[in-house]
């Protein structure tokens, strides 16, 4: 789905949620770009398929414009990383939202989420998959300042689509368990802006540090009092800092 005008941004969404989630921002975008909506393989009545996660981030590049922004929310930041890392000339900036490089921690990366909570969500989405991805939204809310009406909002967006079937969100839960893109950020030459929230429940706001320090042309916004979904939390101020990307020079 696409809408606006002049440079190309595609909107990438998080693990749980289509491309609804950007619907309350699809109109201001659209004033200074031409969105492009992804739903990722499963999500919105698109094909689930049975690619993995670098497969899935080169076809996701493959079928969008050249060349593009690419805006991406979460497990959607991390494909859009990779979608970098594999097509640089055809990505014209990377913005990152709510990202990290590895959401499950390892030995020597404790700024992350432990197994056990994908352990639990596993469960969840096998059992009752329609109030785990409930029980998401307001997890990912939980320190936001708005978290009550951020988390109707999100829950709007889950209803406003079909769910995406089991065996894609256990999918989603096995990259996250399994994705480590720290070997490829220090090369990665796209110019990249990191949007994050202050007290984000899921990804740390050291986590987001880390990116900015090592991916060589990358700055850090945060969102003071913010949670996981810092573009609702303050659509106004994450119009205004998407637009200046995209309309920046791009040899800035």
């Amino acid at each position: 789905m696409t809408a606006g005008q002049a440079s190309d941004l595609a909107l990438i969404h998080g693990w749980g949620f289509g491309s609804a989630v950007w619907q309350p921002l699809r109109e201001a975008l659209s004033r200074c770009c031409r969105v492009h909506l992804v739903d990722l393989p499963g999500y919105g009545g698109t094909a689930a398929g049975d690619a993995d996660f670098t497969q899935t981030a080169r076809t996701l590049i493959d079928d969008l414009p050249d060349p593009v922004t690419l805006c991406g929310w979460s497990l959607g930041a991390m494909l859009a990383v990779r979608a970098a890392s594999l097509a640089t000339q055809r990505v014209a900036g990377l913005i990152l939202v709510g990202a990290t490089a590895s959401f499950t921690q390892r030995a020597d990366w404790r700024e992350a989420q432990p197994s056990a909570l994908l352990d639990s969500f596993a469960a969840g989405v096998e059992e009752r998959p329609e109030q785990t991805l409930q029980r998401f939204a307001a997890l990912l809310n939980q320190r936001d300042e708005r978290a009550r009406p951020l988390t109707r909002t999100l829950l709007a967006s889950l209803r406003s689509q079909a769910i995406a079937p089991t065996a894609v969100l256990r999918r989603g839960l096995d990259w996250l368990r399994e994705v480590d893109l720290r070997p490829l950020l220090p090369s990665l030459p796209t110019r990249s802006l990191l949007i994050h929230g202050e007290k984000d429940p899921l990804n740390p706001l050291a986590a987001a540090h880390w990116l900015a320090a090592s991916i060589p042309r990358a700055r850090l916004e945060v969102f003071a009092a913010a949670g996981h979904a810092p573009f609702l939390s303050d659509p106004d101020r994450f119009v205004r800092l998407v637009e200046d990307f995209c309309h920046a020079d791009a040899t800035r």
